[in-house]
C-alpha cells in the first residue's frame, strides 16, 4: 500500500484558517495539490494541476462556488469535485451538485469522515452529509430527466429513484430504508437498470449516473 501513489487533493476556501484546519487533517492521507481562496484563482490553478479532488466552498469571491464547479467540470470532468460548506441551505446545495460537483459536506464533518469521502468521491462515488441527503433527493426527482436524455426513458419512475441513491453510494439495505421496499425489491430493480442499460456492474452504474449528473 505504501508504494501506490496519493490522491492529490486541491483546498478552495476563502478563509485562510479553515483552509489550514482542512490541510491538517488530510495531509497526513492526501498529497496537498494546491490552495485557492476565490474563484479566479482556483479555476486557473485546478486546471493548471488537475488534483484527483476539489474540496470547494460555496461562497467565494469571483462568482462563488458554482462557478468553479461549473468551469471545471466543463473542462476537466475528471476532476473529482467535493463542496464542503458552512452552508445548508437546499439552493446552495442544489446548484453546485448541478454545475457538476459529486458530493456536499457540511462543515461539521470530522477529519476522518472528510478522508473517507474524498476517496468515495474520487472513486466515483456521490456522498452528502446525512442532513442534506432528504431535500437533494426531492430535488432532483423534480426533474424530467428523460427530457434531457432519452436513455432514461426506458426506466420507470421507481427505478430512477433505486439509480439515484445506488450512485450517491446507499447499500442495498439503505435504498431498502429510503423507499419502503425489501432489499430483494431494490436488488431486481437494480438488476433491471443494468440490463436496460447494458451495464455490468454498480460501478459502471454509479459512473454512469454521474456522468449524466444524476447522482
Amino acid at each position: 500500500m505504501s508504494g501506490e501513489p496519493r490522491l492529490r487533493v486541491f483546498i478552495v476556501d476563502d478563509h485562510e484558517l479553515f483552509r489550514a484546519g482542512v490541510r491538517s487533517q488530510i495531509e497526513p492521507v492526501f498529497e496537498i495539490a494546491g490552495e485557492a481562496d476565490d474563484a479566479d484563482a482556483a479555476i486557473e490553478m485546478i486546471g493548471e494541476r488537475l488534483p484527483d479532488v476539489v474540496l470547494l466552498d460555496v461562497h467565494l469571491p469571483g462568482g462563488g462556488g458554482r462557478r468553479v464547479a461549473d468551469e471545471i467540470h466543463r473542462k476537466h470532468p475528471e476532476v473529482a469535485l467535493l463542496a464542503l460548506s458552512v452552508s445548508d441551505n437546499p439552493e446552495d446545495v442544489v446548484s453546485v451538485i448541478r454545475a457538476g460537483a459529486r458530493g456536499y459536506l457540511t462543515k461539521t464533518v470530522s477529519g476522518p469522515e472528510l478522508v473517507d469521502a474524498v476517496r468515495r468521491v474520487a472513486d466515483g462515488f456521490a456522498v452528502f452529509s446525512p442532513s442534506l441527503a432528504g431535500f437533494v433527493l426531492e430535488a432532483f426527482a423534480t426533474i424530467d430527466v428523460a427530457q434531457v436524455d432519452p436513455e432514461l426513458d426506458q426506466l420507470t419512475k421507481r427505478e430512477r429513484e433505486v439509480l439515484q441513491h445506488i450512485a450517491r453510494g446507499y447499500t442495498y439495505r439503505e435504498v431498502a430504508t429510503q423507499l419502503y421496499i425489501s432489499v430483494k425489491t431494490v436488488e431486481t430493480h437494480v438488476s433491471k437498470v443494468l440490463h436496460k442499460l447494458q451495464l455490468t456492474n454498480r460501478a459502471e452504474l454509479t459512473k454512469w449516473a454521474v456522468d449524466r449528473r444524476l447522482a
